[in-house]
């Protein structure tokens, strides 16, 4: 018989103990998964509810506990329907070999962020060269900057560059005979990770009628992840900075700079 520790009339096994570490690793590793994006706070909402069923049972508040278990009971479903598009981007990449050759996946298991790696500094002025030398040609273009959040599956519906940032770089993949000019480039660590990549644009009702497909895509790829987007209109050569779904247009380049480096001053 697995020994038990009996106290205020709890039993507590090796059993409970082992059951207690697998969710809490589940818990933390789905954590990690949706860290970063608009999805966390749903997840910490869930979390918090079900933490409270599991309270209100132990002290036997059958009414309370009744009606929080109708809404927990059908929570599975409502965690599909919410988290609807995180779910197929998981199983798609479960289900590719990506998952299976990435080197970073142990990094789910790391507790600390940044106790043995090495900022990588994100060269804003190159960016902000590149931006304004296509503002004055009309060049459209639309950059992301990755930041904390997980950007693989976007990085995957493009072509991988893997280059160096440089403004030169950023002018001949946005230059309007190149066949990468279409979709979005995305950096990541200071390097030019992917271009032509696809992204999703925002489903808001009220989004202004004057900015076209870059400036939804921008707001889109920034309400369901941290990262940061910079568009150049194609029809009046304005340079907009986007982050969390909002967007400031009509940018000087110290204007860009200056949100730059507020909000991109190290990347880890």
């Amino acid at each position: 018989m697995i020994p038990c520790l009996n106290i205020l009339f709890i039993s507590f096994g090796i059993t409970d103990a082992i059951d207690i570490i697998l969710v809490a690793t589940i818990l933390y590793l789905v954590y990690n998964l949706v860290k970063g994006t608009s999805a966390i706070s749903i997840f910490v909402g869930l979390a918090l509810i079900y933490f409270a069923f599991i309270v209100i049972k132990a002290f036997d508040l059958k009414l309370l506990s009744s009606i929080i278990g109708k809404f927990v009971n059908v929570g599975v479903i409502a965690i599909m329907i919410v988290f609807q598009q995180e779910i197929r981007k998981f199983l798609l990449y479960l289900g590719s070999n990506e998952f299976l050759r990435n080197r970073n996946w142990r990094g789910l298991f790391r507790f600390s962020s940044n106790t043995t790696e090495e900022n990588v500094f994100l060269d804003i002025d190159a960016l902000a060269e590149a931006c304004f030398n296509m503002s004055f040609t009309k060049t459209g273009a639309l950059i992301i900057i990755g930041r904390k959040s997980d950007l693989k599956f976007f990085i995957n519906t493009g072509d991988i560059i893997d280059s160096g940032l440089t403004a030169r770089m950023l002018e001949n993949i946005f230059y309007k005979n190149s066949p990468l000019h279409d979709g979005a480039v995305i950096i990541q660590d200071n390097r030019i990770v992917a271009a032509r990549c696809v992204l999703p644009v925002t489903e808001r009702e009220n989004f202004p009628a004057q900015y076209g497909m870059r400036h939804r895509a921008a707001v889109g790829v920034t309400e369901n992840t941290d990262a940061i987007a910079i568009a150049v209109s194609e029809q009046t050569g304005a340079v907009s900075f986007t982050m969390q779904g909002e967007i400031k247009p009509n940018l000087s380049k110290e204007k860009l700079l200056y949100l730059l480096e507020k909000n991109t001053r190290r990347i880890n």
